[in-house]
């Protein structure tokens, strides 16, 4: 199947499926009741999609829990909950027992914890079928093997007998999916079904989910904070704040005509593949109000930036998300009309109208899609005094990046330069890269893999990192991409530990790490910082945030006076207040913890700044203003910083180069610009063209190439090219062909300037590999 939206078969009845109204959702708090939901109304018929969107702890789950009855006790809920008409709210546990799986089932955000671990995935499917259907064991255990071919698991007759932890993450969703299904339910609520995993097989559940739609003629309820996969996959959207809905509406209204200030600040602050480069986000600043003491009038009108005194004042009524037509077709392609498109603001005319221009409402960035109203434009970074560099004089400020980054587009030319006018006689020379701070060549970490009780015996290997290069230059961004287990993290502690190694090497600052002796290893590290993925995990909850600033300076003997000075230093830079470093990491926003964390790796006015995941962990309005900080200290103090990420789009925005890992090789590299435009490897661009864009339109357009299984155990890494298993142009290569792919490990190739790729066939344009979107902007 392609990434294309599928058509949903006719529903049966025009009556909703699904019909919640005026639901509220009150839990017990220690400071009061904590309204988690409030006045949520939405309906979705058979064959639709309702995609609901909102930053974290808006309500989202809370409410999709309550309409399968699965809150905690001395929870409160009221309002409405109807499936088919009939009221679900006060029914007991034994008759919910019976339409749970049966009428409405839910796709759990974690599968691992939906699924028991002491039963088969076999024996879990043959459990739901049995349950609500008069089935023999043997008809269910037929049953559940169709169900697991069609979601897509392999051989699925001998893998219905294997365990949970023996599937892969996508896997194991893929069972919930089949699980969810197997009893034909007239709704489905998938919560948050591809968080956390890779953008391949996020691809692959979205396709099964279509699947199950066209099978199933479901409605689904889509729950995610993912605006590409809304775009791509949903036919309505309902934007959640505060327990509360802001704005509904066909997904093409919100997203090429919203009306609510919340919505068009997370659309500016999504990174795009297809946006411009050098342009700085829309961040939404402050963070989401408390819901045991929500202030009066709108919940959103401290962060609002448009907000007038009546929005302090009253709240808006709430956006309920119900269709306004009544006719099979409405449900399953999205109507552009004003009708149905609601939205919780007392400004939302003005905008809809145009007298408060959207462009406007950000200071400058609309944040609506390219094709739909204009491209985002830088706005003013308002949260961050102005500070003066960091950098001392043992480490003069070469590679500042005021201009353009290498390898990147300016940011606003238009996609296609106007010729000069007058010709040129000669090219300009190429400009003089700068000098390199990290060298890593031919680098290896391999893991025994043994076997025996008292005496251990080595069986084989995990080949981890198997043998890469890369080269980090000075103020410039290098990004490692790839799927999980393909040695992104192995490859940074390994550069991180200043140590020996296997075998390779790692110069640093022109050093080579295996000459360091212990005195100075611990110098180097004043030069070499890490920031890590999960804020809260990283800093320690027991000291407040100026005593976590000054704890590495204190390490190498600064003196108090100082580290007295440098404290509120480090916090202004990161555009927190001086009087902030009395306060603890958890009176701090996910935000703000992640820009303490970037505080302390500057605190020794380090030269490189790895990067591990550092705004995977965030909501995308918080993610924009950490990403907007990082581009500005790294101009500012002329830092370096080797990234790894698994967002493509925030590799585009962020990087100069990128460097794409299958594993634990280095399969292409070259500046992100030429890689995002025509990538040569087979892999980058099932990863490019697996990246939703939160662009309906574009995504209804796009062609996806859908990888096969899961990455070859890297204990067990295949002959030739590592590759070749999953490869969509190896399956269109001849015989000899192929046994070159199966016999010969393909070395990197150049395939432009900077740029390589290292496959015996791939390249721009090569046949086989099927169309892909323009992925230029800007």
């Amino acid at each position: 199947m392609t990434g294309q939206r599928a058509t949903a078969p006719e529903p049966a009845a025009v009556h909703p499926a699904l019909q919640v109204t005026d639901l509220h959702v009150t839990f017990p708090g220690e400071h009061g009741p904590v309204h988690a939901v409030r006045g949520l109304s939405y309906a979705v018929r058979p064959g639709e999609v309702l995609g609901i969107v909102g930053e974290s702890g808006s309500g989202k789950s809370a409410a999709a829990q309550a309409v399968l009855g699965l809150l905690p006790d001395g929870t409160a809920v009221r309002g409405s909950v109807e499936l088919d008409g009939r009221e679900l709210l006060g029914l007991g546990d034994a008759a919910l027992s019976r339409i749970r799986g049966n009428g409405i089932s839910m796709v759990f955000q974690d599968p691992l914890s939906a699924l028991t671990p002491v039963y088969s995935i076999g024996s879990q499917l043959v459990e739901a079928l049995r349950v609500h259907q008069d089935l023999s064991r043997k008809a269910a255990r037929d049953r559940a093997v169709e169900l697991l071919a069609l979601v897509g698991i392999p051989d699925p007759r001998r893998r219905a007998d294997a365990f949970p932890h023996e599937f892969s993450g996508g896997m194991r969703q893929r069972a919930v999916i089949a699980m969810a299904i197997a009893n034909d339910p007239r709704v489905i609520v998938a919560d948050e079904p591809t968080t956390a995993l890779d953008v391949t097989v996020q691809a692959q559940i979205l396709d099964v989910l279509r699947t199950a739609r066209e099978v199933t003629g479901a409605a689904i309820v889509l729950i995610t904070h993912d605006l590409g996969v809304v775009a791509g996959f949903a036919d309505r959207v309902q934007v959640m704040y505060a327990g509360r809905p802001v704005e509904a509406g066909t997904v093409d209204a919100i997203y090429y005509r919203p009306r609510m200030p919340y919505t068009i600040g997370l659309l500016g602050a999504t990174p795009r593949l297809d946006g411009p480069t050098g342009v700085p986000l829309t961040p939404v600043h402050g963070a989401p109000p408390s819901l045991t003491a929500l202030p009066p009038g709108c919940p959103f009108a401290p962060r609002c930036p448009v907000a007038v005194p009546q929005c302090h004042e009253t709240e808006p009524d709430p956006a309920p998300a119900v269709p306004t037509a009544v006719t099979p077709s409405a449900a399953v392609a999205p109507a552009t009309a004003a009708p149905g498109h609601a939205a919780a603001c007392h400004r939302s005319e003005e905008i809809a109208s145009g007298a408060l221009p959207r462009a406007e409402v950000f200071a400058g960035a609309g944040g609506t899609p390219s094709g739909g109203g204009g491209s985002p434009a830088p706005p003013p970074l308002a949260d961050r005094a102005p500070t003066r560099a960091n950098r001392t004089p043992r480490t003069p400020q070469q590679g500042v990046t005021q201009g353009p980054r290498p390898g990147t587009a300016p940011p606003a030319p238009p996609p296609t330069p106007s010729p000069p006018t007058t010709p040129s006689p000669k090219p300009p020379a190429p400009p003089t890269p700068h000098p390199a701070i990290l060298e890593v060549e031919d680098l290896v970490k391999h893991y025994p893999l043994t076997r025996g009780t008292f005496v251990k015996r080595t069986i084989g290997a995990v080949r981890a990192v198997d043998g890469i290069s890369l080269v980090v230059r000075e103020g410039e961004t290098l990004a490692l991409v790839g799927e999980s287990g393909c040695g992104k993290t192995t490859t940074l502690m390994e550069i991180m530990d200043l140590a020996a190694g296997q075998a390779g090497t790692v110069r640093l600052f022109g050093r080579d790490v295996r000459d360091l002796d212990r005195a100075a290893r611990r110098a180097l590290r004043r030069d070499l910082q890490i920031v890590f993925q999960d804020p809260t995990a990283a800093l320690d909850p027991r000291m407040p945030a100026g005593d976590l600033l000054a704890e590495p300076l204190r390490t190498h003997r600064w003196p108090r006076d100082r580290i007295a000075a440098r404290v509120p230093e480090l916090l202004e830079t990161v555009g927190l207040a001086a009087e902030d470093a009395g306060r603890y990491p958890r009176e701090f926003s996910g935000g703000q913890r992640q820009r303490i964390a970037v505080a302390r790796a500057l605190a020794l006015e380090p030269r490189l700044l790895v990067l591990d995941e550092p705004v995977s962990a965030l909501d995308v309005s918080v993610q924009a203003g950490v990403l907007n900080l990082l581009d500005e200290l790294k101009a500012r103090l002329g830092l370096s910083y080797l990234l790894v990420a698994h967002d493509l789009s925030v590799v585009r925005h962020s990087a100069d180069r990128v460097a794409v890992m299958y594993l634990g090789r280095i399969v292409e590299s070259g500046a992100t610009s030429d890689v995002f435009a025509a990538p040569a490897h087979p892999y980058t661009r099932a990863l490019l063209s697996a990246v939703p864009l939160p662009d309906p339109r574009k995504e209804r357009a796009r062609t996806r190439m859908l990888l096969r299984g899961d990455p070859p155990s890297p204990a067990d890494v295949p002959s030739g090219c590592r590759f070749r298993g999953r490869c969509p142009l190896y399956a269109t290569l001849g015989a000899p062909e192929q046994r070159r792919c199966e016999q010969q490990d393909p070395p990197p190739e150049s395939v432009g300037p900077g740029h390589e790729s290292a496959c015996h066939y791939a390249g721009p344009g090569t046949a086989g590999h099927g169309p892909v979107t323009p992925l230029t902007g800007g």
